[in-house]
């Protein structure tokens, strides 16, 4: 009986608490509240002040604030039209030449009424998918239809967006987010979701992330929902990332021409199913914040490294061949002397 009146009432609210993903709940609304990249916020303040906003393209790499600083912007300009001046596509989206023909075009043509001097907004995010046909077609209609709409563009690489595109548009480059930009967001964050953490764990988080403050958010709560406790060996388990402890071990090994010490290490690693790109990355991102090596030796380990990786990647990504770096690293500090035969 119960289960047929649940069936025809839909649950209130109250019955069911959906959690956010803190991603989306700590979302910044305002450009004041974006993180990092202060001299281009700058500039998309300045914009959002005159309003005369010119087409834009932002691009830089995933999880550092591009699409949310256009929404920002949009919001700001627009203010309580927003819903109805703003038109957004991106990746998931159908975006052919028919969407621009048709979708793109209707909407530029639409009456909309909007503040005074402001324009339509059109947001393609990640737009460096769009196949080049499409980009084509969308030059001739950001030109007619400039007078009442405004083109904002975000992507990975601007390299992709063809040439026409790219001088019809201011172009603004976000850079990597430093990591105590994103350190001080994940303490705001860890406050106010009363999260128990040490500082092991977000130095993982931040060593996991690369800079990705989206990757460090979502793994910040992953741990938390996981575990109800973010420490180092908790982040590297929801993470699954080859743990940088036993890389240190490997690289000590090496630097002390101990080759069974770094091999064991190394078989560890793998032993626990990561991949030779996952290891050999991670080797990498030791070596370079490695304090307890000189700096011509950090030279010769990630030219080493660099070309095994390059290895790897064409396909030779067995055991072997990461126990061939390792022994090179090993010869790096051994005495010449005891090579000759």
């Amino acid at each position: 009986m119960s289960s047929s009146t649940a069936k025809g009432k839909a649950p209130s609210a109250a019955e069911t608490p959906y959690e956010l993903p803190w991603v989306e709940k700590y979302r910044p609304t305002v450009l004041d509240d974006v993180v990092g990249n202060s001299d281009t916020i700058e500039r998309l303040k300045v914009i959002a002040r005159d309003g005369n906003c010119p087409h834009i393209i932002i691009s830089g790499l995933p999880g550092i604030g591009k699409t949310t600083s256009i929404h920002c912007l949009a919001h700001q300009l627009l203010g309580d039209a927003y819903k109805e001046g703003v038109l957004e596509l991106n990746a998931s989206d159908d975006r052919g030449i028919d969407v621009v023909r048709n979708k793109i075009k209707t909407f530029a043509q639409k009456k909309v009424t909007l503040p005074p001097g402001r324009h339509k907004i059109i947001i393609l995010d990640e737009a460096d998918s769009m196949t080049p046909g499409a980009q084509q077609a969308l030059r001739r209609t950001m030109e007619i239809f400039s007078n009442t709409t405004r083109f904002c563009l975000a992507c990975n690489m601007s390299n992709k967006i063809i040439e026409p595109i790219q001088s019809r548009c201011a172009i603004l480059r976000y850079a990597k987010l430093r990591d105590q930009e994103i350190l001080k967001r994940l303490l705001e964050i860890c406050e106010m979701e009363k999260v128990e953490y040490n500082d092991d764990g977000l130095t993982a988080l931040i060593f996991t992330s690369e800079g990705d403050m989206r990757q460090a958010i979502n793994n910040l709560q992953s741990t938390y929902s996981g575990f109800g406790f973010v420490s180092g060996d908790n982040v590297f388990k929801v993470c699954d990332q080859p743990h940088p402890i036993i890389v240190q071990a490997t690289i000590r090994a090496c630097l002390k021409g101990d080759i069974d010490g770094a091999i064991e290490k190394v078989n560890q690693l793998w032993e626990q199913g990561y991949s030779a790109v996952d290891i050999v990355v991670t080797i990498f991102r030791v070596v370079k914040i490695f304090d307890e090596m000189p700096e011509y030796t950090k030279l010769e380990y990630i030219k080493e490294i660099g070309f095994t990786h390059m290895r790897i990647l064409e396909g030779v990504g067995t055991l072997i061949q990461l126990a061939g770096l390792v022994a090179r690293l090993c010869k790096m500090n051994s005495k010449p002397e005891l090579f000759k035969v």
